[in-house]
Order: C-alpha cells, then structure tokens, then sequence
C-alpha cells in the first residue's frame, strides 16, 4: 500500500512538473508568435521596414528582416511560411510570379513607387545613341515593359499600340537607331553600364549602386501609367490578410512618419503611395 502511495505521489509530482514545463515552453511560444519575419529587398524596402522596427516593439511585437537580392527567394522564403510576409514587388511582378509557379501569394497593402531610371553607360545622352548601341533592360517580364514603356517615351523606339505593361522586345515596331536590347538580371544592370550605351535601371538597384535620379537620363513620370501599376506592395500567403501580424505591419508601414522618413531620404528616387 505505501509502495502505491508512493507512486501515486510521485506521479503527481512528474504531472506538476511537465505542466510547468509545458507553461514555459508555451511562454517561449507566445514570445516566438510576436516576431514579424519579412523578407525585403536591401534597399529601398528594408531600410523603410527597419525605419518601423521601433514602434512595432512599443506595440509588443519585433521585427526580424531577411534581406534578397533577388525577386525569386523572397516569394519562395513566403510560400514556404520561412517568413511572414515579404516586401519587394509590385502587383504585376506578383500576378507573373503566381501564374507561372501556382502560388497563392496576394497583396495586402500598396506602401511605395520607384520610379524607374535610365543611366548612361558608354553614350552620355539619347542623342548619342548610334546604330547597334546596346540597350540593358531587366529581363523579367513586367519590369522589361516599363523599361520599354520609358524608352518609347524618350523616342528611342517606338511599340505596338496598345503593348502598354504586357510589352516585350517583340513588340518594337520601330527602331530607327537598331538599337541591340539587352535583357539582363535587372541586379547586375548597374554593374552592366560600362559594356553599355546606356541602362534602364530599377530604383532599388539604383540607389543600391549609388545612382542618383538628378545624374537619370530619364526617370518614369509620376503621371504615367507606370506610376500608378507598380506600387510596391506588402505580399502574404492567401489566409494571411488578416493575421495581427500583417494588420500590424500595415498600419506600422502606412504613416505619416514613413512618408516623411521616404521623403527626406530618397529625394524622390521613392514615393510614397498611400
């Protein structure tokens, strides 16, 4: 009888034991549970994100940031569920993007717009450009057609109307300078401009190069119709739009301060759009 009694009270105390262990390890959970993951583009998307890392922790939550410097591993990293929400692409890029892989990844806040840049390589001018001159422009499909779209508008070319976001190099219907376009990996573009007569040039590459939009032989238009279609967006798994995560990163993201923040740090090379 003592022995059962024994028993019963050392079960009873393993019982007590792994419940307060289970209360730690769940402590330890909760704590886990209020990190927002993002992953993000260095620059210009990662430098906004941490600008906001401050009052997240006010709020209880804490920021962790995972820098690409590519426009795949960050959908990957998201699908995947290795992080929360990513930050880096627009919704023509994420509409491409699902098509071809059969993901279900959806926007749920527009936070800024770069206005994409041409750069001088070897030619310092349009007026420069002679026959065969090469032309770098990033080779994923939606950022090739604004490359495009801003390279008609500056009269190098000329595309079938109505090629608008969907253009490609197939729909130069004119190019009296036969201009060569090259389509390369649009990080390497600033790397690219020596062995070019000039770049088209995505903002976050720009500035991450160093290329300021005052030295830009072109820069998109803030009336164009780039303007308005490729807002950089906060992307999360379709179930995820209204986590307290993502609500607290949007409203963390879409303030006045981040607008002031955007403003006096880009000069223009970034806007705000909300």
């Amino acid at each position: 009888m003592k022995n059962i009694r024994k028993n019963i009270i050392l079960a009873a105390i393993l019982v007590l034991a792994l419940s307060i262990l289970a209360a730690c390890g769940g402590g330890g959970s909760d704590d886990a549970d209020k990190t927002i993951k993002v992953a993000a583009s260095p620059t210009p998307h990662a430098e906004i994100l941490n600008s906001v890392a401050d009052k997240l922790a006010e709020e209880g939550w804490t920021l962790e940031v995972v820098e690409f410097d590519d426009y795949v591993q960050p959908n990957v990293a998201t699908t995947d569920g290795d992080v929360d929400a990513n930050y880096f692409q627009h919704v023509p890029y994420l509409d491409s993007y699902n098509e071809e892989n059969g993901t279900d990844l959806v926007s749920v806040a527009g936070i800024h717009y770069e206005p994409m840049t041409v750069h001088a390589g070897t030619k310092k001018s349009f007026d420069d450009l002679e026959k065969g001159d090469k032309i770098g422009v990033p080779n994923d499909t939606t950022n090739e057609a604004r490359a495009l779209l801003l390279l008609e508008a500056n009269g190098v070319l000329t595309l079938k109307e109505g090629a608008g976001v969907n253009a490609t190099k197939e729909d130069i219907v004119d190019n009296p300078k036969e201009i060569e376009i090259v389509e390369l990996e649009a990080a390497s573009i600033p790397g690219s401009l020596p062995d070019l007569a000039i770049g088209v040039i995505n903002a976050n590459y720009a500035i991450g190069a160093g290329l300021q939009n005052a030295d830009a032989l072109a820069v998109e238009a803030p009336d164009s119709l780039a303007a308005d279609t490729y807002v950089n967006i906060i992307v999360v798994n379709k179930g995820n739009e209204e986590t307290e995560k993502t609500k607290a990163l949007v409203a963390a993201l879409q303030t006045d301060e981040v607008k002031q923040f955007i403003e006096e740090k880009y000069n223009g090379a970034v806007v705000a759009k909300f």
